[in-house]
């Protein structure tokens, strides 16, 4: 939906910067918005590793003539699923923010 190539996602993995900034310029493609900001993260409880482990989150955002930007947060794995997907959710709309 978001023209993201699976060769990227191959390559970075789903969760990765180079794979949130695609997704968020695919967005802001896609949309006509002049703004756009993606998620991608690992929530758990599982599927982490020790390079990504749960609560790890990258993020991306697109603006209207500019470069896409990739940010990465730990959300720490102690915390639940939920807990870990809303942090994620409130954080993203910090970035938009002037």
């Amino acid at each position: 939906m978001l023209g993201v190539e699976l060769e990227l996602i191959k390559k970075h993995g789903a969760v990765s910067e180079q794979v949130a900034k695609a997704m968020a310029a695919g967005a802001l493609n896609r949309s006509g918005c002049d703004l756009a900001v993606s998620i991608t993260g690992i929530a758990g409880p599982t599927g982490g590793s020790a390079e990504k482990p749960v609560g790890t989150v990258m993020f991306g955002v697109a603006k209207k003539g500019g470069k896409p930007l990739s940010f990465c947060r730990s959300f720490g794995a102690n915390k639940s699923r939920a807990e870990i997907r809303l942090a994620a959710a409130v954080y993203a709309l910090e970035l938009l923010l002037p």
